[in-house]
């Protein structure tokens, strides 16, 4: 049985960064597309960033292009969030995520067959 589990979120302030990591277990994140969702207080889940295991296509949801990045280690079978020039409205629980199946189904339907528990990301202005 797979797991994930998530790091690195914490308090930063208006326009700084943060890096997330998400460590795979019982899974080699090479044969899935993962990716990134966040859920704000009152929010729905949303979707943020995926990728193919293979690290050939990515997508970002349009409020962090540019300011985001998603990359993957293979050899440590681990997910990365890069996170840029942060603002309030990114303040989240942060999910990563892993399907069987393709990097686009993930973003359309925000579906995903493992989750990690969650890292809580506070953004203060």
């Amino acid at each position: 049985q797979g797991q994930l589990v998530e790091s690195g979120g914490g308090l930063v302030q208006a326009g700084g960064s943060l890096i997330l990591s998400c460590a795979a277990s019982g899974l080699s994140f090479s044969n899935y597309a993962v990716g990134w969702f966040r859920r704000a207080p009152g929010k729905e889940r949303e979707f943020v960033a995926a990728m193919s295991g293979s690290n050939i296509v990515k997508y970002y949801e349009d409020s962090v292009k540019g300011r985001f990045t998603i990359s993957i280690d293979n050899a440590k079978n681990t997910v990365y969030l890069q996170m840029n020039s942060l603002n309030p409205e990114d303040t989240a629980v942060y999910y990563c995520a892993a399907l069987d199946g393709a990097a686009q189904r993930m973003r359309v339907t925000k579906a995903a067959d493992y989750w990690g528990p969650g890292t809580q990301v506070t953004v203060s202005s």
